[in-house]
């Protein structure tokens, strides 16, 4: 079986590097099923392929009831297509020859493996239950350009239809790591019969393979079904874990809101521009007042599941990005977001995640340039805000702190949401413009900050902005910060003196 993946990135050498395969050599590599070849038969700054070729010894396939082929008949371990037909031998073969570029991870050329490239994959024998239409289906939401023609039983007996297979071609311009990682999924999906017993470790495999891509494809049903060999206990566990990834990619509930159609936004034909996901607008508001900042090194405290993560890190500017979050359920998700058993050693060197409650003293928290609360204070109940209060501006005091909380006022934009009610049924209150403004101007002169107010979306001359922002800068002399550095230290060395007591 034969898979070959070209470039014409420049210089489209480079792709040696991706695959961490020399393009001037041969190599080799056993697999449990016979042997794996890599060779380049095209190799110049303008144009680079590189071929994988899997040779299958039907003898090793026969080995025992498990490795059984899904012929049908007596000698179908023996006799079968498994040599010549792209399957899950190909996919194996994938996950041990191209191990680094399947994470992603390619020493010499880290920022092109962190890149999307132009890509063409073919792959010229695929058995395909399910036809050219299901390839289409599969591959062409996650970006790829789909040519899948059938081939016939006998081209000389044209009357006799086609064939189970088909010659798959995908042209696209993706991260050299998630094509190979669609491939590895994918193609035994679509053969829809896997050479070996499938464990419940292959649930971690599967999601691993398809973090940021299988919760939101539109045929993660079958997709899970089928990676999984129809096992219905797994399939049932991947579905909901997929679930809990795909919920925390969705947008807040303040976003998902259709407005009323009375502001100024919809009357000056402006409503699909007011309608652009309120979420993005934040995150790009809070990503301006951090770079306006300065700041390398950033806080985001109740991170959630890393939406706002995900953007830091895409921005080299932020050096060091920490993730801080009460619910470990919560990191997790950020982490499988972020990928982050995947990123190259470079980029996961810049990424915390920990695990705090923003109620509590963290030492941990304290030196950084800045900290985001983004949609965060108002899910604590207001007897609990002075302790978040001391928490971050008395103890953490980053040099900058950015602020986002829904604005009360303007609910009355929303359908079917008006004063009395929250955007979401975990808000323990959303503040007035006068009442937000309030609560920053007495933080700010309570621990040596000045305070700049804003807003988050447009601007109703009435109610003003769906979202409420203020940027906190630290403007505490020298004298102050040794006074407040000293109560710490006090306070500190108090506590040891209680405890030893």
């Amino acid at each position: 079986m034969l898979l070959t993946l070209t470039t014409t990135h420049r210089p489209a050498t480079d792709l040696g590097y991706l695959l961490v395969k020399h393009p001037d050599r041969v190599q080799s590599f056993d697999l449990p099923a016979g042997a794996a070849h890599v060779f380049y038969p095209e190799s110049d700054e303008a144009r680079c392929t590189a071929a994988l070729l899997v040779e299958v010894d039907p003898l090793k396939l026969g080995g025992g009831r498990r490795n059984r082929a899904p012929e049908g008949f007596a000698l179908g371990q023996y006799v079968n297509d498994r040599p010549y037909a792209a399957s899950s031998l190909l996919s194996s073969a994938l996950s041990k020859v191209f191990r680094s570029a399947l994470r992603g991870e390619a020493r010499d050329r880290p920022e092109l493996a962190a890149s999307a490239i132009p890509l063409t994959v073919r792959v010229p024998v695929l058995r395909c239950r399910g036809g050219a239409e299901l390839a289409v289906r599969i591959f062409a939401p996650l970006g790829w350009t789909v040519t899948a023609t059938p081939i016939p039983l006998d081209e000389t007996f044209p009357e006799w239809g086609d064939s189970r297979y088909v010659d798959l071609t995908l042209t696209g311009t993706l991260r050299l790591a998630d094509a190979l990682n669609h491939l590895y999924v994918l193609l035994p999906v679509l053969d829809d019969a896997k050479h070996y017993w499938v464990a419940p470790d292959e649930v971690d495999k599967l999601l691993r393979a398809g973090a940021g891509w299988l919760a939101g494809h539109p045929e993660r049903g079958l997709i899970t079904r089928r990676y999984l060999a129809h096992r219905r206990a797994l399939a049932g566990e991947a579905m909901a874990r997929l679930t809990e990834l795909r919920l925390a990619d969705e947008p807040s509930a303040d976003d998902s809101i259709e407005p009323s159609g009375d502001g100024p936004a919809e009357r000056d034909g402006a409503g699909d521009a007011r309608r652009a996901s309120l979420a993005v607008r934040r995150r790009e508001a809070v990503l301006a007042a951090l770079r306006d900042s300065g700041a390398s090194r950033v806080l985001d405290l109740g991170c959630g599941g890393g939406a706002l993560l995900t953007a830091l890190v895409a921005d080299r500017r932020f050096t060091e990005v920490v993730g801080v979050d009460v619910s470990d359920r919560s990191l997790g998700m950020a982490a499988r977001r972020l990928r982050l058993d995947r990123l190259p050693e470079r980029q996961r060197d810049r990424i915390r995640l920990w695990q705090s409650a923003l109620t509590y003293r963290d030492d941990r928290l304290r030196g950084y340039d800045a900290a985001v609360l983004m949609e965060v204070i108002e899910h604590l109940d207001p007897p609990r805000l002075p302790a978040l209060e001391d928490a971050v501006f008395g103890h953490a005091r980053p040099g900058t702190v950015v602020v986002t909380t829904p604005n009360v006022e303007y609910n009355v934009r929303y359908e079917g949401l008006g004063p009395d009610r929250f955007r979401h049924a975990d808000h323990r209150f959303e503040w007035t413009r006068a009442e937000f403004a309030a609560w920053v101007e007495r933080v700010a002169a309570a621990h040596g900050y000045t305070a700049v107010l804003g807003g988050v979306g447009d601007d109703d001359p009435e109610v003003g902005t769906p979202t409420q922002m203020a940027v906190l800068t630290r403007a505490e002399s020298a004298g102050q910060r040794d006074r407040a550095d000293q109560r710490d230290r006090n306070d500190s060395n108090d506590r040891k003196e209680a405890t030893n007591r």
